[in-house]
């Protein structure tokens, strides 16, 4: 091994680097404009059966409710506005039946049954982990435990863990140092540990990838790409090379990850719901996708010569005329990946694939406004050439994810004006003195209202409520989450908070969304891994503008001016504040057992996260004992 030390003084931080000799590969950037010259290979026959059954009865059922309403706007006339209303509906009301349909596959994906691991040729495999900014011993534990446990495995496959770090906090980076001298001196003898810091943050994550796949990436088949706070079995990590091995078509495996370390109300609302729901719409996102899969950025496996030889991002010209990175470029880089004629896959059954998250409703937002801003990008990129049809849903979906908040917005502003009937109607109240908005149609009363928002929380509550009903089914299912009356009452809780906590975010991601087409934002901050409680301050700063709408919408209830169907959603918006103060609230330490959003991830810890909390005591007791030997 090749072994270079740089500790001088930079004017940003230290620069640090143990790496092996290097190995370089091209890496070209795209060209989105021309198409390569690559034959896609034939999907199974039985795929656009699955397709079909996911997007047919979508646009029948949204089709069927359009054509409902428009009977109804069209009694009186149908104006200019009404047409904009049923667009906004349609293309809102589309994305739920869609995922609704999503869980009708997975339901009947669970007939198949999961195949046994292939056996395959050792290859050589990088574990790849890049950090920004992180709390070292929460890192170097997390990849201390993963590769104790990974020694475990009867497997040949060779892993070389690299720790990749863009820190610029010159404090931080002189720990990660320690941490990874430490990381160094405990791992397994037969797999070899390495770290280099960039002085500079040049083009965020995606730069600090490009620059170890030109630099090391020929030295190896495979790349097994982390994040700072992913956390993965020695198993699991072992089936994605076996699968990426047995498959020479493959070009990207995505694992599903799990959230773990939940202990606030808001991070235990988000971990109930990921475990007990999301594994049925990833069943059925995994049996239609197939091998036009996607990509969440971590906890996947990527042929590294595939990666760079069809994956390399050019920058975005941006509206103002300048240029910048691709931020949210893992959707980007599966689309590119597919068009080169390499299968991504998803493999949603195969466990032991973990994450964090937020533990609180700001951090939670802070981090969807930059998810934001990506996705958003994506809209500028539908017409790549060579794009797979769905790879572009792919694309198109995760900015729709979005642009669904403003549009219901919009429909929640417009319902606000139609009042209890047509002499607290304010469109009707306008319209006599502008001939583009005719009398609102009579049919359109506040009992029209409560069916079309009792309809429209059904679909969304469906897939929950399907997931739920499998579970509670299945007596082993069942015992996992603590019994059937204790999954009941999370399940009630989970829906109350859900309902209550989404107006919160309709408004702030409509927020997020007019900021990013104004170009207007605040940076590319690390993420705040440790839950804390906000200041009176801070909240009342950070949700104005939800409990200002509120406000109004309570005044117009009072007033008579609003139908009290909107009353859940005032009540919501206008207690913004008190509910973000409670999504600090730690349940874990301060809930009865009944009310604690258990999952089988809290009753039963995996092995591998056991591990990685006493590795990060452990990792955190050497650096903090290296200090204060050096005062």
């Amino acid at each position: 091994m090749a072994l270079s030390v740089d500790a001088h003084l930079t004017e940003h931080a230290p620069t640090f680097a143990d790496m092996p000799a290097r190995a370089p590969l091209e890496m070209p950037k795209q060209d989105f404009s021309r198409a390569p010259d690559v034959n896609h290979s034939p999907r199974p026959p039985r795929d656009p059966v699955w397709r079909i059954a996911v997007f047919l009865p979508a646009l029948l059922i949204t089709a069927t409710m359009i054509w409902g309403l428009s009977t109804l706007f069209a009694a009186g006339g149908m104006s200019v506005l009404e047409y904009i209303l049923l667009g906004l509906i349609g293309a809102t009301f589309v994305w739920v039946t869609l995922a609704v349909s999503t869980v009708g596959v997975g339901v009947a994906s669970r007939l198949d049954p999961a195949g046994p691991p292939p056996d395959v040729k050792p290859i050589d495999v990088a574990l790849l982990v890049p950090i920004y900014n992180e709390v070292p011993w929460d890192v170097f534990g997390n990849a201390s435990a993963m590769l104790s446990d990974l020694v475990r495995q009867p497997s040949g496959h060779n892993y070389t863990l690299f720790v990749l770090s863009d820190t610029q906090d010159p404090g931080i980076a002189a720990q990660e140092w320690q941490a990874f001298q430490s990381l160094r001196a405990t791992a397994p003898a037969n797999v070899a540990v390495h770290y280099r810091r960039r002085s500079q943050n040049i083009d965020k994550k995606i730069g600090n990838l490009v620059d170890w796949i030109t630099g090391w990436g020929a030295a190896f088949e495979a790349m097994l790409v982390l994040d700072a706070d992913s956390l993965m079995a020695g198993r699991t990590i072992h089936r994605l090379a076996c699968e990426l091995a047995a498959d020479p078509k493959a070009g990207l495996i995505q694992s599903f990850p799990q959230l773990i370390g939940a202990e606030t109300l808001f991070a235990r609302m988000q971990q109930f719901s990921n475990v007990a729901y999301g594994w049925l719409l990833a069943e059925g996102l995994a049996h239609w996708s197939r091998d036009e899969g996607n990509y969440w950025g971590h906890n996947a496996i990527i042929r590294t010569r595939a990666f760079a030889s069809s994956a390399g991002l050019p920058h975005l010209q941006g509206i103002m005329g300048n240029s910048g990175v691709i931020m949210s470029h893992d959707f980007v880089e599966a689309s590119l990946l597919r068009r080169a004629g390499w299968h991504v896959r998803f493999l949603p059954r195969l466990s032991g694939s973990f994450e964090e998250t937020p533990g609180t409703l700001i951090d939670y937002v802070l981090r969807d406004a930059r998810w934001c801003r990506g996705n958003l990008q994506h809209l500028r990129l539908l017409a790549t050439r060579g794009l797979h049809p769905i790879s572009r849903f792919h694309l198109f979906q995760g900015a729709a994810a979005y642009l669904m908040s403003p549009a219901w917005f919009i429909l929640l502003a417009f319902w606000a004006l139609l009042g209890r009937d047509a002499q607290t109607n304010v469109i009707t109240y306008f319209s006599e003195a502008n001939p583009l908005f005719p009398n609102w149609p009579p049919a359109m009363t506040h009992i029209d209202s409560a069916i079309f928002l009792a309809v429209m929380y059904g679909m969304l509550l469906l897939p929950k409520l399907t997931s739920a009903a499998l579970i509670s089914s299945n007596r082993t299912a069942v015992r996992l989450f603590g019994g059937r009356r204790s999954f009941l009452i999370a399940v009630l809780i989970e829906v109350a908070l859900s309902i209550a906590y989404a107006p919160i975010m309709m408004i702030q991601q409509t927020r997020a969304v007019v900021r990013s087409m104004c170009g207007l934002h605040s940076g590319w901050a690390p993420q705040q891994r440790d839950a804390r409680a906000y200041p009176l301050a801070a909240l009342l700063k950070f949700h104005w503008l939800e409990t200002v709408i509120g406000a109004l919408l309570l005044i117009g209830l009072v007033s008579g001016m609003v139908s009290w169907w909107l009353a859940p959603i005032m009540v919501s918006l206008i207690c913004a504040v008190p509910l973000s103060a409670l999504s600090a609230v730690n349940l874990k330490n301060r809930a009865p057992a009944a009310f604690r959003l258990d999952s089988p991830l809290t009753l039963r810890e995996p092995a591998i996260v056991i591990g990685a909390r006493a590795a990060r005591a452990d990792m955190r007791a050497r650096i903090n004992a290296v200090d204060i030997a050096a005062e």
